[in-house]
């Protein structure tokens, strides 16, 4: 079966902004809560893979990627490329007008201006101490460094970041929210989508008055029009209009008698209940819309809320084994219903994002190495001990849960492949 949702520029074009908006929101969590712990961010990158287009402001180079699946935010102290300075080797400085290290040279080719320092790396500390001993014709010098000094490799310069501009240097606290902050704001986001749904579109109202009566149903056979205020079912007062829904949801079939104020006037109408496929009743009449900014500030709030629950109880599920793997959906699938939502309208398509978000903020904070939650569970490991775990063994259980992550993807996209092209 093809991907019908796909084979439009307009389904295409939402797809990539809806994903492109979940990672950057996510990302920009992160990002801001570094920068305001002092971290280093050395990188801020939209997407996977080669880089597409970049450009540098301040300490941070913002790049957009080739693939648009994911994003990151490189910090300083996750720098490999820093590991090329070693004792003994030669190398270049430039100096400032207190003295002080501004530029180190690896690259001979650069050697040529006469106000270089050269000479031989005999000792150096640009974590803490912030020096570097150079030995120049048998002579050993001690030189500060600044705490903003260029690494230059080739072409490509790299500022060196102390122990208190790196992740690892800040407090628990610190890196908590820092890492925290990625799924919170997606959570932030489906708040502000929501809300936004309840501006546009207005909010359902829990008042016990009509909104709009569909022609043809059952409300409307009876005489029920919108704007009418329901009193009274079968002579029990209703006060909200979840007591409507749930009185003529149980009674399919019945005809029931509904006390209706219109007009200032008080009117008795005899309503009888249809059925729908599940077999419970409906009127086919909706609830009456508000539209207010604080309406939808609390529309956003709990409508975060219940689909918060909603998606941990079918976690929940999954873990119990109600669920299996076969009914999860990859990022196949995952595209496919986002292009289908964004052909059936702006509404549909924004709630389907609020929810994406709050799927990705809760899949991140699972304690699952490579994923946020796994971070912050080593997070709570070093709060108990009083000590960091040994980086090298955290690095390797991050390692091990990203692969194991791969092959979930794979097996979930085979499930999609299977579900949506192989089969009718």
């Amino acid at each position: 079966m093809p991907l019908p949702s796909l084979d439009s520029l307009e389904s295409i074009l939402a797809i990539v902004v809806v994903f492109s908006l979940l990672v950057l929101v996510h990302e920009l969590g992160h990002f801001l809560l570094a920068k305001r712990a002092g971290i280093l961010c050395r990188e801020f990158a939209l997407g996977m893979g080669p880089k597409l287009f970049r450009f540098k402001r301040g300490e941070t180079e913002y790049t957009i990627r080739a693939l648009p699946i994911g994003g990151l935010v490189r910090m300083a102290g996750e720098d490999p490329e820093l590991d090329v300075l070693k004792p003994r080797m030669e190398l270049a400085v430039q100096l400032d007008e207190a003295g002080r290290v501004t530029r180190l040279i690896l690259d001979p080719k650069q050697w040529n201006s006469p106000s270089l320092v050269r000479g031989t790396v005999v000792h150096y500390d640009l974590e803490q101490k912030l020096s570097l001993t150079l030995e120049t014709a048998g002579e050993q010098t001690r030189y500060a460094v600044h705490p903003q000094a260029q690494l230059v490799l080739a072409e490509q310069e790299i500022q060196i970041a102390p122990l208190n501009r790196q992740f690892r240097g800040k407090s628990v606290g610190q890196r908590f929210w820092t890492i925290f902050a990625g799924p919170a704001a997606n959570f932030l986001l489906a708040f502000v989508l929501l809300a936004l749904l309840g501006l546009l579109y207005g909010v359902p109202s829990n008042e016990p008055q009509l909104g709009e009566v569909r022609p043809g149903g059952p409300a409307a056979q009876a005489g029920l029009l919108e704007g009418d205020r329901v009193l009274s079912i079968e002579g029990r007062p209703v006060a909200r209009w979840q007591e409507i829904v749930d009185v003529v949801s149980r009674s399919p079939g019945e005809t029931l008698t509904f006390v209706i104020e219109r007009g200032g006037a008080q009117h008795s109408v005899e309503v009888t209940i249809g059925r729908n496929e599940q077999n419970r009743g409906q009127i086919m009449v909706y609830s009456a819309i508000t539209y207010s900014p604080w309406a939808a500030v609390k529309y956003g709030a709990a409508a975060t809320y219940e689909y918060t629950a909603l998606i941990l109880t079918s976690l929940g599920m999954l873990f119990t084994g109600t669920y299996g793997l076969e009914e999860l959906s990859g990022p196949v699938g995952i595209f496919k219903m986002t292009g289908e939502f964004a052909q059936q309208g702006l509404e549909i398509l924004i709630r389907w994002a609020a929810v994406l978000s709050i799927n990705l903020g809760l899949f991140n904070l699972l304690p699952l190495p490579a994923l946020d939650g796994g971070r912050l569970a080593f997070l709570g490991v070093e709060a108990l001990r009083g000590r960091p775990v040994d980086p090298q063994k955290e690095g390797m259980v991050h390692f091990l849960g990203f692969a194991f992550l791969m092959l979930l993807i794979l097996v979930v996209t085979w499930n999609d492949l299977q579900r949506f092209i192989f089969t009718g």
